[in-house]
């Protein structure tokens, strides 16, 4: 394993993110172009590597670079948003230091808080020798996003631009839920901003205020995706979480398979739109008469304690063991509080979020997408936090 190969030749031996790929690949499933460099290959010889590999590629094409360990995106855990991943990468000196990026995130603290959160082990990073890293041909993507498959349903997220929005909770999802090849249910999210691809990588953007209560896709869109999801579940043998994205032409490409490795509850999105099916954001208040904040319940279980307000890093030194850590957004670099915290609470989000999954593999009860949470709670004291109901109250 010391050359690099096409990801339509990828086994387990380069890791499970690269050997699902390449049998999706290999089962003729719409899945980028790619190569997998192996840990194995360094300095000069990863030089000589990634120009022959951008050469097979299109060499003016702009890439995605993503981690492919061993240990990573397993049936119990998914390790999602914990290893680095870079986007929009051009040129062979930008793609190695990409590559090396992805290796050094192994021993990084969100993988070494991560292992030891869900493994009950002493913390501890992966070796970077077990890190094979996947260069794949970047989708520009019009939407992208999110589907779980599972419980005989498949439940999309989307949002404007490359995915990164809805899987760092950037954005206020639009949410689809088919079953038996039917969109059921329907919620329209607040999507603020996109990502998108640019010269230096990529860029974040304001979108236009028309754009950011109308639907990202349209429901025969959706309806393809899901279509999609269950060929890759009847593919792998079981629930998949699949990262998916829309180009200008209206291809539908996946991005990222893995097991499911934490359920979403059942009948959690009926439970939350209720009655008002099909077309509009079908949601409750964000603040309703009583004082309770409602979000959605992107993980089960209810916990108690002291709002803890965090803005930034900065902050996390003020964070107590029991708090409930509130904050506008997770990003995997908050992963280490997790193991710290009694809940979570964020003013964006999506149920498929990395921070929902996490959440739900650690058993942390969760609410996402809680509107001005921030400042609702910053002097709230002891409050209640149902993953379930999705709903935050004073104690």
């Amino acid at each position: 394993m010391d050359t690099v190969v096409p990801l339509d030749a990828a086994t387990a031996a380069h890791g499970a993110k690269a050997a699902g790929l390449g049998a999706l690949r290999r089962a003729g499933l719409p899945v980028p172009v790619g190569v997998v460099v192996p840990p194995s290959l360094e300095d000069v010889d990863l030089r000589a590597a990634v120009d022959g590999a951008l050469d097979a590629l299109g060499r003016r094409s702009a890439v995605a670079v993503r981690s492919s360990a061993t240990d990573e995106d397993g049936p119990r855990a998914s390790a999602a948003g914990q290893y680095e991943t870079v986007l929009g990468v051009t040129g062979a000196s930008d793609v190695v230091a990409a590559l090396l990026a992805c290796r050094a995130s192994a021993v990084g603290p969100r993988v070494t808080a991560y292992r030891a959160a869900t493994s009950g082990a002493p913390a501890a990073g992966t070796p970077a020798a077990d890190v094979a890293v996947v260069v794949q041909r970047l989708v520009d993507a019009r939407a992208a996003g999110v589907l779980f498959t599972g419980g005989g349903r498949t439940v999309v997220e989307g949002s404007w631009g490359l995915g990164e929005s809805v899987v760092q909770g950037t954005v206020d999802p639009d949410r689809w839920t088919v079953v038996a090849g039917r969109v059921v249910e329907h919620r329209t999210g607040d999507k603020r901003t996109r990502v998108d691809r640019s010269p230096g990588g990529t860029r974040t953007r304001d979108v236009p205020a028309a754009d950011r209560d109308r639907p990202c896709l349209d429901d025969d869109a959706v309806l393809r995706l899901a279509a999609l999801g269950r060929q890759v579940a009847d593919l792998r043998g079981g629930p998949q979480d699949v990262e998916w994205a829309v180009d200008d032409a209206g291809t539908a490409w996946l991005l990222q398979a893995r097991p499911v490795t934490a359920a979403l509850p059942v009948d959690r999105c009926e439970r939350e739109i209720g009655p008002d099916r099909g077309a509009g954001r079908g949601q409750a208040p964000a603040h309703s008469d009583d004082g309770v904040l409602r979000g959605t319940g992107a993980s089960g279980g209810r916990a108690s304690g002291p709002a803890r307000v965090v803005r930034g890093p900065d902050d996390f030194g003020a964070v107590r063991p029991g708090d409930v850590l509130v904050c506008r957004e997770t990003d995997p670099a908050w992963t280490p509080l997790f193991d710290v915290v009694a809940a979570v609470v964020t003013e964006t989000g999506g149920l498929l979020s990395h921070a929902a999954i996490v959440a739900r593999e650690l058993r942390l009860p969760a609410v996402l997408g809680v509107p001005a949470a921030t400042d609702a709670l910053r002097d709230a004291g002891a409050v209640v936090v149902d993953g379930d109901a999705g709903t935050v109250a004073r104690q």
